[in-house]
């Protein structure tokens, strides 16, 4: 008996190179072919990944909104995309995505809409006003818009569901990792070394993150200069999109922290196995992420997962397993600690 073709239509706030656009290449790379059908919308024209979505058959489009923008009419332009691919279900990324394409949806005849959500805490510092009545007119029309409601994380569905998000709805699924793609790697510790121009021993404490105030990039520089002070012979590896010397601010704080000598920013890399097995720590900062990419695949390069006592997430290795990666607070900021 031949298998019904589902159709899935992906609606997603951007296609840059980032963690939940990334997850989405890789559901729609690993989905079965013969059953069923992707076809991905932007709601931006940032489409970094748009070739790769199209090298294994999804076709991209984007309705070219301009984020401080809203434009009823792309909107309106959405719903008839929906009404000629007719899709079975509508899977939505992100809070932008999760209520423009619910709104197109019911325009379109009430297509069953996913919604799927990687943040987790808010912080008015960082979070646009924008975005957070976005947040709460999604915990509005959760009810009868939403057909289900899905988490990368435990603690992201406790949020929300302190929010008013329809609780029959939540359900978590943790991110997933192709453990044939990321795994270690026992040549990188020397040839990272090599790369960088450091010794053979030096010990090694990498960030992996874009830039952009979610991943708190201050706040590790300001724990980096602390530990310096400590041990000024550990070096700190930065790489994403937006990581270079060519970022003003960053490469500002860097320098006011004293501690240009000792950071290497790589920019936005490709070989993620290589760099996560030849770091000795790795961290991450993040003020609001529900499950950073990064940490499953620092751990399936074999950098274990801990939990201080409060409950953050921190990440130590091997040999170094006792120094331990916790969020504390200092007068300066908040920081990450690194203590023996």
């Amino acid at each position: 008996m031949e298998a019904i073709m589902i159709k899935v239509m992906h609606i997603i706030t951007t296609l840059g190179p980032a963690g939940a656009e990334n997850m989405l290449c890789r559901i729609a790379a690993g989905m079965d072919r013969t059953r069923f059908n992707n076809e991905v919308v932007s709601l931006t024209g940032i489409l970094d990944l748009a070739e790769r979505m199209q090298s294994i058959g999804v076709r991209v489009r984007t309705l070219g909104m301009k984020k401080a923008i809203p434009n009823p009419l792309l909107v309106m332009q959405l719903a008839r995309w929906i009404r000629e691919s007719k899709p079975d279900v509508i899977h939505t990324w992100m809070y932008h995505a999760n209520l423009i394409g619910s709104l197109a949806a019911r325009l379109a005849g009430n297509v069953p809409v996913v919604w799927a959500i990687h943040h987790n805490a808010y912080d008015p510092r960082v979070d646009k006003r924008r975005t957070m009545l976005v947040n709460r007119a999604c915990a509005f029309l959760s009810r009868k818009c939403a057909a289900r409601i899905v988490f990368c994380s435990e603690a992201s569905l406790r949020t929300h569901k302190k929010l008013s998000y329809a609780a029959e709805k939540l359900e978590v699924i943790p991110n997933g990792f192709d453990l044939e793609q990321v795994k270690p790697d026992p040549a990188a510790r020397e040839s990272l070394r090599a790369e960088l121009g450091i010794a053979p021993d030096a010990i090694v404490i990498g960030f992996a993150a874009r830039f952009h105030p979610h991943k708190d990039h201050h706040n590790f520089i300001q724990a980096a200069e602390r530990l310096h002070k400590l041990r000024p012979d550990v070096h700190f590896l930065l790489f994403g999109m937006g990581i270079t010397w060519e970022n003003a601010q960053l490469a500002r704080w860097i320098d006011s922290a004293g501690i240009r000598e000792r950071c290497h920013l790589l920019g936005l890399r490709q070989d993620i196995s290589r760099l996560f097995s030849g770091m000795d720590i790795a961290t991450t900062a993040s003020r609001s992420e529900a499950f950073p990419i990064v940490v499953g695949e620092a751990m399936a390069c074999g950098n274990p997962l801990r939990r201080n006592r409060r409950g953050r997430l921190s990440i130590n290795c091997g040999k170094h397993r006792q120094r331990r990666c916790a969020r504390r607070s200092a007068r300066a900021g908040r920081s990450v600690a690194f203590a023996d």
